[in-house]
């Protein structure tokens, strides 16, 4: 699709539709309406089209906006939507486990709240040349940033077999991932990978007929373990979400929005070690600055309810978790 910006926000493309958007404001308002904090800065750490982002600048009027994204043709789009609120909004080109140095650029020693909304975003999949959507015949793109250099062409057409078996098992959980390894190393010889027309036709063919009718659609854990090792996603995770926690001000939240199983055990881990005390097992008290100085704000992870649902279907796999600092680091 190759709407102009008029027509995508007519048409309600491009991720406008913010997930969760009362659960997320509820979570975020206690840390953007702390008394004594006068302008509280939120890091959307995953800006893409700027829902997420306009949500909290109308909600929090005080507020100020630092907006990451990879994709410069998302930011571009966050630009114009979000071109009303001026200079509380910066807009910053990065992965966001380069949150360290946006903050920097922006100005900002430290932050009162942080959203990050992963996987990938409304606008790219409805974008059928950046080759995300497994539903269309487009070329094997997948890259977030378009000026990164790994393709998904380029993991079929150029990963050995046991590399891409472990991407396939790792980053898809495909049970079959030797067998489509071997499948897809046969058929490159004859020709290169170049659309995902080819892919899902092989995978239709390798993948058993008994899996194929109970196990969703075929192609689902393929794409998805592709997306990942061509945008580092996991690792950028393991990596930002440290740097937003301990950016966060004291009374600050950091509430992030997973899609799949391997993003949210990595949320859920991280939270929990911030949440633990570090006071021996067994004893019968907690010893003096042993403490955590995080508390988890929701209990497990939550999820799109029925009303949620009905409005965004894309809500139904998201899980939802939110911590909160309760005091500085001890030294």
């Amino acid at each position: 699709m190759n709407a102009s910006h008029d027509d995508e926000r007519r048409s309600g493309q491009f991720g406008h539709v913010p997930v969760m958007a009362r659960r997320i404001t509820e979570l975020l308002a206690p840390a953007l309406t702390r008394p004594g904090v006068e302008n509280p800065v939120v890091v959307d750490a995953t800006l893409g089209a700027g829902g997420h982002s306009e949500l909290m600048l109308t909600e929090f009027d005080s507020a100020r906006v630092v907006g990451i994204d990879r994709d410069e043709s998302a930011l571009d789009i966050a630009r114009d939507r979000l071109a009303r609120f001026g200079d509380r909004i910066s807009f910053h080109q990065s992965r966001f486990d380069g949150i360290d140095g946006v903050l920097a650029a922006a100005g900002v020693d430290h932050i009162d709240a942080a959203l990050f909304d992963l996987g990938v975003s409304s606008m790219q999949l409805d974008r059928a040349d950046r080759g995300f959507a497994y539903a269309v015949d487009a070329p094997l793109d997948m890259r977030m940033n378009p000026d990164d250099e790994l393709t998904a062409a380029d993991v079929l057409n150029t990963y050995s077999h046991g590399d891409l078996a472990r991407v396939l098992s790792e980053y898809g959980e495909e049970r079959f991932a030797g067998k489509i390894a071997s499948a897809v190393l046969r058929a490159r010889e004859s020709e290169p990978f170049t659309t995902s027309g080819r892919l899902v036709e092989l995978l239709y063919a390798t993948i058993p007929a008994a899996t194929r009718r109970t196990g969703g659609h075929p192609a689902k854990r393929t794409f998805q373990a592709l997306r990942i090792e061509v945008n580092h996603e996991l690792d950028a995770l393991r990596l930002a979400l440290p740097a937003a926690l301990d950016a966060l001000a004291v009374g600050g939240r950091v509430v992030v929005m997973s899609y799949q199983s391997l993003e949210d055990r990595i949320v859920k881990r991280e939270f929990a070690a911030r949440t633990r005390s570090t006071s021996p097992p067994g004893l019968p008290v907690e010893l003096p600055g042993t403490a955590p100085v995080f508390r988890l704000v929701t209990r497990g992870a939550e999820q799109a309810g029925e009303a949620e649902l009905a409005e965004n279907p894309r809500s139904a796999p998201v899980r939802v978790r939110a911590i909160e600092r309760v005091e500085r680091n001890r030294s």
